[in-house]
């Protein structure tokens, strides 16, 4: 007798128990909800044949096709098989097997372009699976499918929720388990009791009362320059950010309406002492004549006045700087030929170095600050370092910002000296008391309470 070739040695099929069994041990041991999906559609066909299966959820359409690692949503397959699973879900509540005539005439049409003429529908809470074979479903395969659908879905339950609470359920045993009695131990000694101390402890911890406002580098003390009259500026004789000598011209208004009235103002005055002349030597042979003598007296004086005035209009109208320093102000070519009026600030001259710290403290971060407090400048363009200053003054009275809210001014003079420039700006930290760390906690929940409470 020859013998048989190994090759030739028929393959055992495993019994549909086993294969049930290992399928629901994979699932019990995956690892998410997405290979989950994948065992369903994929692997089942160990279980029994089939050419295609879905996964379709209720709120999320068609989730997992078998042979596809990410189904397209947009593609026509998939639309169909969306709306053929919501006409099976709505129709069918039990495991069963289905064909074109469980779906309406439009999807029933192209049940043959999509799938094979014979499908499985096993719905389960939220969704349903869909499988579609060549051959009729027999009763065997249809309850091995259903069993190991239901076990499908207990283990994606499980998933579902150990991924979205089991941190909370985690954290509340260990909570529960530090926070357990001992009986051995007297109650001083208990965890509980310790870790209660603790949590005093750290909430009576001093810390630094503090807040944070937006503040800028300003001149400490400089020299406003405004407009010493009504007119235009025509012309400006430095440049912004220049460096300027006392007594240097800084600027002057357009001198021909000024020089106009100045000239009247001497005609007249001039005229007025004519008259005056002419009825003094009137009076010598004319005594009515002398009567106008202190009218036009009057008017002379009132003519110089005009005249004085006049001419010290001319002289302002050029402006000199008071002190040395740095001229700030905008573009000149923003206020030439601009008309201003008299007061109206122009420019500033700061003396080098001459720089302190200003912020606007919200009214809701008004803590009480001591005299020579500690406030930090943090720069935006240098974070990492911070201009130490101390309070100069907190203004009674908030004004508005351009923002629409309310704020203090506040005043800090630099700890150091220092070269930086006026007009840079970021976040300055106003140091307070040292208070308890669960009032620092508190501090704005419960002035929010006695606003809109009144406890």
């Amino acid at each position: 007798m020859s013998a048989q070739p190994a090759n030739s040695a028929p393959v055992p099929q495993r019994h549909p128990l086993l294969v049930l069994l290992d399928l629901g041990r994979r699932a019990r041991a995956a690892r998410s909800v997405e290979e989950l999906n994948f065992l369903m559609v994929n692997d089942s066909h160990a279980l029994g044949a089939y050419r295609q299966a879905a996964l379709w959820l209720a709120d999320r359409g068609v989730e997992s096709l078998s042979g596809v690692v990410e189904p397209e949503a947009n593609a026509p397959y998939a639309q169909w098989l969306d709306l053929a699973c919501r006409a099976l879900a709505e129709s069918l509540q039990e495991a069963a097997a289905v064909g074109p005539r469980r779906l309406p005439e439009a999807l029933a049409g192209q049940w043959s372009q999509w799938l094979p003429p014979y499908g499985l529908w096993l719905p389960f809470a939220g969704g349903g699976l869909l499988f579609a074979a060549d051959a009729p479903w027999n009763e065997e395969a249809v309850a091995l499918f259903k069993e190991w659908g239901d076990t499908w879905h207990y283990a994606r339950s499980r998933q579902q929720t150990t991924a979205s609470a089991w941190s909370w359920r985690r954290l509340g045993h260990a909570i529960k388990t530090a926070l357990a009695p001992d009986p051995a131990r007297p109650w001083w000694r208990q965890r509980r009791a310790l870790i209660a101390a603790l949590v005093v402890l750290a909430l009576l911890c001093p810390v630094r009362l503090s807040v944070l406002a937006p503040g800028e580098l300003v001149p400490a003390n400089p020299a406003f320059i405004r407009a010493p009259l009504d007119g235009v500026i025509a012309q400006f004789q430095v440049q912004p950010n220049e460096q300027v000598k006392a007594g240097q011209a800084l600027f002057n208004f357009d001198e021909a309406p000024i020089a106009t009235r100045m000239e009247i103002a001497t005609q007249g005055l001039a005229a007025a002492q004519a008259e005056y002349r002419q009825y003094v030597q009137q009076a010598l042979s004319d005594s009515k004549s002398k009567t106008q003598l202190a009218s036009l007296g009057g008017k002379i004086e009132e003519k110089q006045a005009e005249a004085d005035f006049a001419r010290a209009q001319f002289q302002r109208s050029r402006v000199v700087a008071p002190q040395a320093g740095i001229a700030l102000f905008d573009a000149p070519s923003e206020w030439i030929g601009k008309p201003v009026q008299t007061g109206e600030r122009i420019m500033r001259i700061a003396a080098p170095g001459d720089v302190e710290v200003e912020a606007w403290l919200p009214i809701g971060d008004a803590i009480p600050l001591a005299d020579e407090a500690e406030v930090s400048l943090y720069l935006a363009s240098a974070p990492l370092s911070a201009v130490q200053a101390r309070l100069r003054y907190v203004a009674h009275d908030a004004v508005p910002r351009p923002d629409g809210s309310y704020a203090y001014r506040v005043r800090a003079r630099l700890a150091a000296h220092s070269d930086l420039r006026v007009g840079l700006k970021g976040t300055a930290k106003l140091s307070g008391p040292w208070v308890p760390l669960a009032y620092w906690m508190l501090r704005r929940p419960l002035a929010v309470i006695r606003q809109h409470v009144g406890l």
